[in-house]
């Protein structure tokens, strides 16, 4: 069998890669005194690493959210191995960085490097077929259902009820607060956010992972008993498998219990499901092996029944979810939907409580703007 990411041929295939670039931008929060928290993390800024990918006179666009490292990762290990290889197929690409890097460190870093790759390399296809991406992939759907995010758990009250009341009021149906930072707190930021969004909006909480697991299951029931919250999205963390499951089967029927946003490889997908710890599952398409990844993890959801939704990064999710068939919806993330903007022209916005893409201009419809992006730099240099 010929290897498509060495061979020649015809077509696509007679085109290689003719340069690889990384770029990284460090855009602050607009948090109170610009910081923003969750559970168990407070953070200052989001960093996107931006990956461009050029051949047959085209350039494609990915990223990903994570430590600049990830940039470094992406042109020393990713790179050099990537320049004059044949792009026709991303998927024998992602395969052939999936080995380059396994003393490197698959996981964490190095799966958010060859994520970011691996969409460059999608939309460097589309573009060269001169096709929208959701054309070229495998779509079940035209569009995907988003609910607004934020709700940190340092906005004062106001500010918090005025996010995600703007949200309802924009068609979203559904929206997500933080919780379970000083989790006595809770109650009256629920109560404040439940009174601005009116009983039609459907009402999600995330801990990322803040709480034990008798903690969580006394909160489960507070949560969908008082305030209707029907979703828990990592009560306990992403890698207590049991603790899961067990907030899975002892919980309200009806709150769903989410994760997976920090699963990087398909084994992870796995491990959750096999441990029936979700009701639903979660991926990132910036983590989990880009839209190669996706598609794999779309395959083991829909083979176990469950739901998938997207977690961040809106305008690459707008079009890789679209290939999932088993979709649930897409985390539309206050600070993702802040960096894109700034970071790109061609950004979509809700319509009706989804994202569309944008078929009338190929691959992901993205351009970068350059200008806008350059004050944030923290790697690389601006193309002339």
């Amino acid at each position: 069998m010929t290897d498509t990411a060495t061979s020649g041929g015809h077509g696509l295939g007679a085109r290689r890669i003719d340069a690889v670039d990384v770029h990284a931008f460090e855009v602050p929060t607009d948090g109170p005194d610009g910081q923003e928290q969750d559970g168990t993390l407070a953070w200052d800024s989001t960093t996107m690493v931006l990956v461009r990918v050029h051949a047959g006179g085209r350039t494609g666009i990915g990223y990903t959210y994570g430590d600049v490292s990830a940039a470094a990762f992406v042109s020393g290990k990713l790179a050099p191995l990537l320049t004059g290889k044949d792009p026709s197929s991303p998927p024998a690409l992602w395969e052939l960085m999936g080995r380059q890097i396994r003393n490197a460190g698959r996981p964490g870093v190095g799966a958010m490097a060859v994520s970011a790759v691996d969409i460059a390399l999608w939309d460097l296809k589309a573009r060269l077929l001169d096709v929208p991406l959701v054309h070229l992939l495998p779509a079940h759907h035209d569009r995907v259902p988003v609910y607004g995010s934020g709700g940190f758990t340092n906005y004062p009250l106001d500010r918090l009820a005025d996010q995600l009341a703007g949200w309802s009021e924009q068609g979203i149906p559904r929206v997500k607060l933080k919780t379970s930072r000083e989790p006595e707190h809770d109650p009256r930021r629920l109560t404040a956010v439940r009174k601005a969004i009116g009983d039609d909006t459907e009402l999600f909480a995330d801990a990322n992972g803040a709480l034990g697991r008798k903690q969580a299951l006394y909160w489960a029931h507070r949560f969908h008993e008082e305030w209707d919250v029907r979703w828990f999205e990592e009560p306990v963390s992403s890698a207590d498998i049991e603790g899961l499951r067990m907030l899975r089967q002892s919980g309200p029927p009806r709150l769903e219990i989410a994760a997976g946003e920090y699963a990087y490889t398909t084994r992870d997908f796995v491990n959750l499901v096999d441990g029936f710890a979700v009701d639903c599952l979660q991926a990132d398409v910036t983590r989990c092996g880009g839209i190669t990844g996706v598609l794999e993890v779309a395959g083991l959801a829909a083979a176990q029944h469950l739901d998938l939704s997207a977690h961040c990064a809106p305008a690459v999710s707008a079009h890789a979810f679209c290939a999932v068939r088993r979709l649930r919806h897409l985390e539309y993330f206050h600070d993702h939907v802040r960096v894109e903007h700034l970071v790109f022209d061609g950004n979509l916005r809700p319509d009706g409580g989804a994202l569309r893409p944008d078929t009338s201009r190929p691959g992901l419809g993205l351009e970068v703007k350059w200008a806008d992006a350059e004050p944030h730099r923290v790697h690389g240099t601006r193309p002339d």
